[in-house]
């Protein structure tokens, strides 16, 4: 499935009836079972008044990643940092969480709500080197239409 149909689904997602979570969830899995190179799809949002994030919805093999600290790895960077954080190689990063030894490359994406980081997407593949700046700005354009949530 190409972006520009990928983003009319995810935008039909948006605007449908489902609830909050289950929109989020079939975001994660229409991303994950589209575009090969996403091994991994989820939503990670700020928990509460603490400086950590927690998993909400995802798509792949189960994390033991449910939590966050702020600064910690990609995502924890991210939280802090509010900008895009595109890793092509993640034996490259020396403040990197391993989520398991398939993990090649990782990108993530916040989530802004009112000027607020409220979370982010993020994005983990198998693959060496498979993010471009379509994936960034296609992730963006995602981020954006889940902040209207």
């Amino acid at each position: 499935m190409d972006i520009k149909t990928l983003k009319l689904n995810i935008l039909d997602i948006v605007n449908s009836k489902l609830s909050y979570d289950n929109k989020l969830q079939t975001i994660c899995d229409l991303l994950r079972n589209n575009i090969e190179y996403y091994d991994w799809v989820g939503f990670y949002f700020k928990n509460g008044d603490k400086q950590e994030l927690k998993l909400a919805q995802f798509s792949g093999e189960p994390t033991e990643h449910t939590i966050i600290p702020f600064g910690k790895g990609i995502c924890g960077q991210v939280a802090v940092s509010n900008e895009n954080f595109v890793v092509q190689d993640v034996s490259e990063q020396d403040n990197y969480i391993s989520c398991g030894w398939k993990v090649k490359s990782e990108i993530v994406i916040p989530i802004f709500v009112n000027g607020e980081n409220i979370g982010q997407i993020d994005i983990d593949s198998h693959t060496v080197n498979p993010f471009t700046k379509e994936d960034e700005e296609f992730l963006e354009y995602v981020c954006g239409l889940v902040s209207e949530l």
